[in-house]
Protein backbone atom coordinates (compact mmCIF):
# COMPACT_ATOMS: atom_id res chain seq x y z
CA UNK A 1 0.00 0.00 0.00
CA UNK A 2 1.17 3.52 -0.85
CA UNK A 3 0.18 5.89 1.96
CA UNK A 4 0.75 9.61 2.44
CA UNK A 5 0.42 11.01 5.95
CA UNK A 6 -0.45 14.71 6.02
CA UNK A 7 1.64 16.47 8.65
CA UNK A 8 1.38 20.13 7.72
CA UNK A 9 -0.90 21.48 10.46
CA UNK A 10 0.40 23.80 13.15
CA UNK A 11 -2.16 23.01 15.85
CA UNK A 12 -3.61 26.46 16.52
CA UNK A 13 -6.42 24.97 18.60
CA UNK A 14 -3.87 23.45 21.00
CA UNK A 15 -2.05 26.68 21.86
CA UNK A 16 0.11 27.26 23.88
CA UNK A 17 1.36 23.65 23.95
CA UNK A 18 1.39 23.36 20.16
CA UNK A 19 2.84 26.19 18.08
CA UNK A 20 5.15 26.93 15.17
CA UNK A 21 8.23 24.67 15.30
CA UNK A 22 6.52 22.58 17.99
CA UNK A 23 3.47 21.15 16.28
CA UNK A 24 0.93 18.90 17.99
CA UNK A 25 1.83 15.78 16.00
CA UNK A 26 5.30 15.71 17.59
CA UNK A 27 4.16 16.05 21.22
CA UNK A 28 4.80 12.78 23.07
CA UNK A 29 1.47 12.19 24.79
CA UNK A 30 0.61 8.53 24.05
CA UNK A 31 1.71 6.12 26.76
CA UNK A 32 3.05 2.81 25.49
CA UNK A 33 3.04 -0.58 27.20
CA UNK A 34 6.62 -0.03 28.41
CA UNK A 35 5.57 3.25 30.13
CA UNK A 36 7.44 5.39 27.60
CA UNK A 37 5.65 7.98 25.49
CA UNK A 38 5.30 8.47 21.77
CA UNK A 39 3.89 11.24 19.57
CA UNK A 40 0.91 11.14 17.21
CA UNK A 41 3.16 10.76 14.18
CA UNK A 42 5.25 8.03 15.82
CA UNK A 43 2.11 6.14 16.79
CA UNK A 44 0.59 6.27 13.29
CA UNK A 45 3.88 5.26 11.66
CA UNK A 46 4.44 2.38 14.10
CA UNK A 47 0.91 1.04 13.64
CA UNK A 48 0.93 1.11 9.83
CA UNK A 49 4.29 -0.68 9.86
CA UNK A 50 2.89 -3.36 12.18
CA UNK A 51 -0.19 -3.86 9.99
CA UNK A 52 1.60 -3.66 6.62
CA UNK A 53 5.38 -3.82 6.86
CA UNK A 54 5.74 -3.48 3.08
CA UNK A 55 3.77 -0.26 2.81
CA UNK A 56 5.48 2.74 1.23
CA UNK A 57 4.99 5.59 3.70
CA UNK A 58 5.49 9.23 2.71
CA UNK A 59 5.08 12.20 5.03
CA UNK A 60 3.76 15.36 3.36
CA UNK A 61 5.12 18.18 5.48
CA UNK A 62 6.71 21.62 5.67
CA UNK A 63 10.40 22.50 5.85
CA UNK A 64 10.04 23.52 9.51
CA UNK A 65 8.94 19.99 10.47
CA UNK A 66 11.62 18.05 8.61
CA UNK A 67 14.08 17.89 11.50
CA UNK A 68 11.38 16.64 13.90
CA UNK A 69 10.27 13.97 11.42
CA UNK A 70 13.81 12.69 10.98
CA UNK A 71 14.37 12.72 14.73
CA UNK A 72 11.18 10.80 15.50
CA UNK A 73 10.83 8.49 12.47
CA UNK A 74 14.39 8.14 11.19
CA UNK A 75 15.87 8.46 7.71
CA UNK A 76 13.97 5.58 6.12
CA UNK A 77 10.57 7.25 5.76
CA UNK A 78 9.89 9.18 2.54
CA UNK A 79 9.27 12.91 2.88
CA UNK A 80 7.58 15.34 0.47
CA UNK A 81 8.48 18.83 1.66
CA UNK A 82 6.37 21.89 0.85
CA UNK A 83 8.49 25.00 0.15
CA UNK A 84 5.70 27.01 1.85
CA UNK A 85 2.16 26.35 3.07
CA UNK A 86 -0.47 26.20 0.35
CA UNK A 87 -3.28 24.08 1.89
CA UNK A 88 -4.07 20.44 1.20
CA UNK A 89 -4.51 20.27 -2.58
CA UNK A 90 -1.04 21.57 -3.53
CA UNK A 91 0.46 19.49 -0.70
CA UNK A 92 -1.23 16.29 -1.90
CA UNK A 93 -0.42 17.04 -5.56
CA UNK A 94 3.25 17.54 -4.62
CA UNK A 95 3.38 14.29 -2.65
CA UNK A 96 1.71 12.33 -5.46
CA UNK A 97 4.19 13.78 -7.99
CA UNK A 98 6.97 12.80 -5.56
CA UNK A 99 5.73 9.20 -5.57
CA UNK A 100 5.54 9.16 -9.37
CA UNK A 101 8.68 11.10 -10.37
CA UNK A 102 11.05 10.38 -7.47
CA UNK A 103 9.91 6.96 -6.27
CA UNK A 104 8.89 5.65 -9.69
CA UNK A 105 5.35 4.60 -8.74
CA UNK A 106 3.07 4.02 -11.73
CA UNK A 107 0.14 6.33 -12.50
CA UNK A 108 -2.09 3.25 -12.33
CA UNK A 109 -1.28 2.52 -8.69
CA UNK A 110 -3.52 3.66 -5.83
CA UNK A 111 -2.46 5.92 -2.99
CA UNK A 112 -4.17 6.60 0.33
CA UNK A 113 -3.90 10.06 1.92
CA UNK A 114 -4.52 10.25 5.66
CA UNK A 115 -4.15 12.97 8.33
CA UNK A 116 -1.55 12.07 10.93
CA UNK A 117 -3.34 13.57 13.95
CA UNK A 118 -6.08 11.04 14.67
CA UNK A 119 -6.49 8.57 17.53
CA UNK A 120 -7.23 5.22 15.90
CA UNK A 121 -6.98 1.49 16.54
CA UNK A 122 -5.47 -1.22 14.34
CA UNK A 123 -8.73 -1.91 12.52
CA UNK A 124 -8.49 1.56 11.01
CA UNK A 125 -5.42 0.52 9.03
CA UNK A 126 -7.27 -2.53 7.76
CA UNK A 127 -9.91 -0.07 6.49
CA UNK A 128 -7.13 1.89 4.76
CA UNK A 129 -6.01 -1.30 3.02
CA UNK A 130 -9.59 -1.94 1.89
CA UNK A 131 -9.79 1.63 0.62
CA UNK A 132 -6.57 1.18 -1.34
CA UNK A 133 -7.87 -2.00 -2.97
CA UNK A 134 -11.13 -0.27 -3.94
CA UNK A 135 -9.23 2.65 -5.44
CA UNK A 136 -7.26 0.19 -7.54
CA UNK A 137 -10.51 -0.74 -9.29
CA UNK A 138 -12.26 1.54 -11.77
CA UNK A 139 -15.67 1.68 -10.07
CA UNK A 140 -15.09 5.25 -8.84
CA UNK A 141 -12.42 7.93 -9.17
CA UNK A 142 -12.27 8.74 -5.48
CA UNK A 143 -12.85 6.80 -2.27
CA UNK A 144 -13.32 8.15 1.27
CA UNK A 145 -13.64 6.77 4.79
CA UNK A 146 -16.71 7.89 6.70
CA UNK A 147 -16.86 7.47 10.46
CA UNK A 148 -20.12 6.28 11.99
CA UNK A 149 -20.98 9.08 14.48
CA UNK A 150 -21.54 8.39 18.15
CA UNK A 151 -23.59 11.60 18.39
CA UNK A 152 -24.05 15.03 16.80
CA UNK A 153 -20.84 17.05 16.59
CA UNK A 154 -20.03 20.51 15.29
CA UNK A 155 -16.35 19.58 14.91
CA UNK A 156 -16.56 17.55 11.69
CA UNK A 157 -17.86 17.80 8.16
CA UNK A 158 -20.47 15.23 7.15
CA UNK A 159 -20.80 12.79 4.26
CA UNK A 160 -24.32 11.72 3.30
CA UNK A 161 -24.17 8.32 1.55
CA UNK A 162 -26.72 7.11 -0.95
CA UNK A 163 -27.31 3.88 0.97
CA UNK A 164 -26.55 2.16 4.29
CA UNK A 165 -24.29 -0.39 2.58
CA UNK A 166 -20.70 -0.81 3.80
CA UNK A 167 -19.59 0.92 0.58
CA UNK A 168 -21.88 3.51 -0.98
CA UNK A 169 -21.90 6.25 -3.54
CA UNK A 170 -21.79 9.71 -1.93
CA UNK A 171 -24.98 11.73 -2.29
CA UNK A 172 -23.84 15.00 -0.65
CA UNK A 173 -21.23 16.72 1.52
CA UNK A 174 -22.07 19.05 4.38
CA UNK A 175 -19.77 21.57 6.03
CA UNK A 176 -19.29 21.64 9.81
CA UNK A 177 -22.85 22.29 11.07
CA UNK A 178 -24.57 23.61 14.15
CA UNK A 179 -25.84 21.11 16.71
CA UNK A 180 -29.39 20.85 15.33
CA UNK A 181 -28.19 20.44 11.72
CA UNK A 182 -25.69 17.80 12.85
CA UNK A 183 -28.51 15.74 14.35
CA UNK A 184 -30.56 16.14 11.16
CA UNK A 185 -27.63 14.84 9.10
CA UNK A 186 -27.19 11.87 11.43
CA UNK A 187 -30.90 11.07 11.12
CA UNK A 188 -30.29 10.94 7.35
CA UNK A 189 -27.53 8.37 7.86
CA UNK A 190 -24.62 10.81 7.54
CA UNK A 191 -21.02 9.91 8.42
CA UNK A 192 -18.23 12.07 9.82
CA UNK A 193 -15.69 13.05 7.17
CA UNK A 194 -12.35 11.61 8.30
CA UNK A 195 -10.29 13.52 5.74
CA UNK A 196 -8.99 10.25 4.26
CA UNK A 197 -8.84 9.96 0.46
CA UNK A 198 -7.83 7.17 -1.93
CA UNK A 199 -7.34 7.44 -5.69
CA UNK A 200 -5.06 6.40 -8.51
CA UNK A 201 -1.93 8.51 -8.84
CA UNK A 202 -2.75 9.47 -12.42
CA UNK A 203 -6.11 10.90 -11.32
CA UNK A 204 -4.59 13.60 -9.11
CA UNK A 205 -1.75 14.29 -11.56
CA UNK A 206 -4.35 15.08 -14.22
CA UNK A 207 -6.14 17.51 -11.89
CA UNK A 208 -2.80 19.08 -10.95
CA UNK A 209 -2.17 19.81 -14.62
CA UNK A 210 -5.58 21.45 -14.91
CA UNK A 211 -5.50 23.47 -11.69
CA UNK A 212 -1.79 24.16 -11.11
CA UNK A 213 -0.46 24.04 -14.66
CA UNK A 214 1.97 21.14 -14.14
CA UNK A 215 2.05 17.61 -12.79
CA UNK A 216 5.84 17.32 -12.58
CA UNK A 217 7.49 17.17 -9.17
CA UNK A 218 10.22 19.65 -10.07
CA UNK A 219 7.75 21.98 -11.74
CA UNK A 220 5.50 21.93 -8.70
CA UNK A 221 8.43 22.70 -6.41
CA UNK A 222 9.67 25.60 -8.54
CA UNK A 223 6.23 27.23 -8.80
CA UNK A 224 4.84 26.34 -5.40
CA UNK A 225 4.79 29.86 -3.97
CA UNK A 226 2.58 31.01 -6.87
CA UNK A 227 -0.13 28.42 -6.27
CA UNK A 228 -3.43 29.42 -4.65
CA UNK A 229 -4.20 28.20 -1.15
CA UNK A 230 -6.85 25.63 -1.99
CA UNK A 231 -8.10 22.57 -0.12
CA UNK A 232 -8.31 19.09 -1.61
CA UNK A 233 -12.00 19.03 -0.74
CA UNK A 234 -12.68 22.18 -2.77
CA UNK A 235 -10.38 21.40 -5.71
CA UNK A 236 -11.23 17.71 -6.05
CA UNK A 237 -13.79 16.12 -3.75
CA UNK A 238 -16.68 18.55 -4.19
CA UNK A 239 -16.27 18.53 -7.98
CA UNK A 240 -16.10 14.75 -8.38
CA UNK A 241 -19.30 12.89 -9.27
CA UNK A 242 -17.80 9.38 -9.09
CA UNK A 243 -16.95 9.25 -5.39
CA UNK A 244 -17.72 6.47 -2.92
CA UNK A 245 -17.42 6.14 0.86
CA UNK A 246 -16.81 3.14 3.09
CA UNK A 247 -18.19 3.01 6.63
CA UNK A 248 -15.84 2.69 9.58
CA UNK A 249 -17.27 1.71 12.98
CA UNK A 250 -14.09 1.53 15.08
CA UNK A 251 -12.31 4.03 17.29
CA UNK A 252 -11.47 7.30 15.55
CA UNK A 253 -10.89 10.66 17.15
CA UNK A 254 -9.49 13.79 15.55
CA UNK A 255 -7.08 15.21 18.14
CA UNK A 256 -7.47 18.75 16.92
CA UNK A 257 -8.62 20.58 20.04
CA UNK A 258 -8.18 20.52 23.81
CA UNK A 259 -11.34 18.47 24.43
CA UNK A 260 -10.03 15.64 22.27
CA UNK A 261 -6.44 16.05 23.46
CA UNK A 262 -7.34 15.71 27.14
CA UNK A 263 -9.28 12.53 26.40
CA UNK A 264 -6.05 10.81 25.36
CA UNK A 265 -3.96 12.24 28.21
CA UNK A 266 -3.28 9.46 30.69
CA UNK A 267 -2.29 11.86 33.47
CA UNK A 268 -1.30 15.45 34.15
CA UNK A 269 1.92 16.36 32.37
CA UNK A 270 4.90 18.35 33.57
CA UNK A 271 6.49 19.37 36.82
CA UNK A 272 5.40 20.47 40.29
CA UNK A 273 1.63 20.11 39.81
CA UNK A 274 -0.78 20.04 42.76
CA UNK A 275 -4.47 19.42 42.03
CA UNK A 276 -6.87 19.28 44.98
CA UNK A 277 -10.63 18.66 44.79
CA UNK A 278 -10.52 18.95 40.99
CA UNK A 279 -12.95 17.21 38.64
CA UNK A 280 -12.41 16.45 34.96
CA UNK A 281 -9.51 18.90 34.90
CA UNK A 282 -6.29 18.35 32.97
CA UNK A 283 -3.09 20.22 33.74
CA UNK A 284 0.18 20.68 31.87
CA UNK A 285 3.00 22.66 33.47
CA UNK A 286 6.26 23.33 31.65
CA UNK A 287 7.31 26.29 33.81
CA UNK A 288 9.94 26.01 36.61
CA UNK A 289 7.38 27.16 39.21
CA UNK A 290 4.63 25.31 41.10
CA UNK A 291 1.17 25.12 39.55
CA UNK A 292 -1.67 24.69 42.06
CA UNK A 293 -5.30 24.04 41.09
CA UNK A 294 -7.99 24.05 43.77
CA UNK A 295 -11.53 22.88 43.08
CA UNK A 296 -11.23 23.29 39.32
CA UNK A 297 -13.98 21.56 37.34
CA UNK A 298 -14.03 20.73 33.63
CA UNK A 299 -10.94 22.86 33.03
CA UNK A 300 -7.82 22.83 30.88
CA UNK A 301 -4.83 24.52 32.52
CA UNK A 302 -1.64 24.82 30.47
CA UNK A 303 1.43 26.81 31.50
CA UNK A 304 4.33 27.17 29.02
CA UNK A 305 6.94 29.77 28.15
CA UNK A 306 4.78 30.70 25.14
CA UNK A 307 1.73 31.53 27.22
CA UNK A 308 -0.76 30.34 29.84
CA UNK A 309 -4.20 28.92 29.10
CA UNK A 310 -6.94 28.59 31.72
CA UNK A 311 -10.20 27.54 30.08
CA UNK A 312 -13.48 25.76 30.54
CA UNK A 313 -13.29 22.75 28.20
CA UNK A 314 -16.51 23.78 26.47
CA UNK A 315 -14.96 27.13 25.55
CA UNK A 316 -11.73 25.84 24.02
CA UNK A 317 -13.19 25.76 20.49
CA UNK A 318 -12.81 29.57 20.50
CA UNK A 319 -9.04 29.33 20.92
CA UNK A 320 -8.18 29.21 17.22
CA UNK A 321 -9.67 32.68 16.70
CA UNK A 322 -7.50 34.08 19.49
CA UNK A 323 -4.33 32.63 18.01
CA UNK A 324 -5.13 33.85 14.49
CA UNK A 325 -6.26 37.33 15.52
CA UNK A 326 -3.97 38.09 18.44
CA UNK A 327 -0.88 35.99 17.77
CA UNK A 328 -0.42 35.74 14.00
CA UNK A 329 3.35 35.60 14.48
CA UNK A 330 2.99 32.13 16.02
CA UNK A 331 1.96 30.50 12.77
CA UNK A 332 3.39 32.49 9.92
Amino acid sequence: MNIVFLSGGSGKRLWPLSRENREKQFLKVFKKNDDTYESMIQRMYRMIREVDSRSMVTIATSESQLESIREQLGEEVGVSVEPCRRDTFPAIALSVAYLHDVKGISEDEAVVVCPVDAMVEYSFFSALEQLSLLAQTEKANLYLIGIEPDGPSEEYGYIIPQSVDSTSKVMAFKEKPGQSSAQTYIDQGALWNSGVFAFKIGYVLRIAREVLGTDKYQGLLENYERFPKISFDFAVVEKESEVQVIRYKGTWKDIGNWNAFTEVMCENMGRDISAMDCENTHIINELPVPLVALGAKNMVIVATSEGILVADKKQTTKLKNYVENRRPDCYG
